[in-house]
């Protein structure tokens, strides 16, 4: 009989007592497979374009006096040091000397970094497994995203390179320069650096990468209530540091990807071959061991801002992506 009552009191619907939701609680949204930190695929590639776009036409004048630093001396500017690089380059071409070369840089820097940015953080979300400081997930995804974008960026480095060192009468822009080596090359010169440059990369991103997450991990650890907000200062200092370690480390081999891209520039003498090793030992002989290490404090110091500057605006894009799709959510709800 009471079984009988309770069933029959309760046939109602309308008989149910609604349960209140907590305000977070929003059953319309479901995250799907497409979003990783809230942000879809294409929003990582439009902070990457502009952030390496920012990074490297900010400092592309210190990028200029690496390369002259680094080419073999037959070049007619012989320079060890970084002002008498510097001081060559004005006195033979003018200030403007200092960004020839910085509009195909401005054609292949927003491109690469949209690849390399959303590459890595799909690779970090596969490889991390749920564990936002696993530092080995971190290396990897570097691995990963510099294959990817160095693919994308490669020609247009060779271009950039070659009307760093190179006057006018080389080449009057980055048209005539690719007309000019697609004619007297062919299409293989484009990518004549590719391996080296990515043999390089591969361990400058890893390091990179590595370096800029424990950064900002043990920043966070020493002063909470700066980085609680994930504030600007958090992302420039752990860049900075990522990049000025990876530079260091890796300028051996960044050298020998200018002596591949800007062979028969400029005087430069033209390698017997490609192979790496071999261009080391050119190296070697002509400038010894220390040859090797040619253009690393303009390097450094390329890197260390250019990273601060890059992942700052990085950062900051992610954000702004995260804010926008949080306001778009909740005016789809209410």
């Amino acid at each position: 009989m009471a079984a009988e009552a309770t069933t029959t009191k309760f046939q109602n619907p309308a008989d149910f007592r609604s349960v209140p939701q907590p305000p977070d609680f929003h059953p319309e949204i479901s995250v799907t497979e497409s979003q990783h930190d809230g942000l879809h695929f294409w929003q990582f590639m439009i902070a990457g374009s502009i952030a390496g776009s920012v990074e490297h036409m900010a400092m592309f004048p210190v990028d200029t006096v690496k390369t002259h630093m680094q080419a073999i001396r037959s070049c007619p500017i012989q320079s060890v040091g970084v002002r008498q690089a510097l001081k060559s380059i004005l006195k033979t071409e003018g200030p403007s000397g200092l960004y020839r070369g910085i509009g195909a840089m401005g054609l292949g820097a927003g491109p690469a970094h949209a690849v390399y940015f959303s590459v890595y953080e799909a690779s970090k979300k596969f490889f991390s497994g749920g564990n936002p400081n696993n530092s080995a997930a971190h290396a990897v995804s570097g691995v990963f995203a510099t294959v990817a974008s160095d693919a994308v960026f490669t020609p247009m480095d060779m271009v950039k390179q070659r009307l760093q060192l190179g006057n006018n009468s080389t080449y009057t822009g980055v048209r005539d320069c690719i007309k000019k080596v697609l004619r007297e090359e062919g299409f293989g010169a484009f990518y004549a650096s590719y391996r080296t440059t990515v043999l390089m990369n591969a361990p400058f991103t890893a390091v990179h990468f590595a370096t800029y997450e424990a950064t900002k991990r043990g920043l966070s650890e020493i002063s909470p209530e700066i980085a609680s907000d994930e504030s600007l200062i958090v992302h420039a200092t752990a860049g900075a540091v990522a990049g000025a370690s990876a530079a260091v480390i890796t300028t051996p081999l960044d050298v020998v990807k200018t002596q591949l891209q800007c062979q028969g520039v400029c005087g430069c003498d033209r390698l017997k071959s490609s192979n790496i090793m071999d261009v080391i030992q050119t190296i070697v002989k002509k400038d010894g061991y220390r040859g090797l290490m040619r253009g690393w404090i303009p390097r450094m110091l390329f890197h260390a801002p250019a990273a601060a500057i890059c992942w700052s605006m990085y950062e900051a894009g992610k954000t702004f992506f995260q804010e926008l799709n949080d306001s778009t959510d909740g005016s789809i709800i209410t």
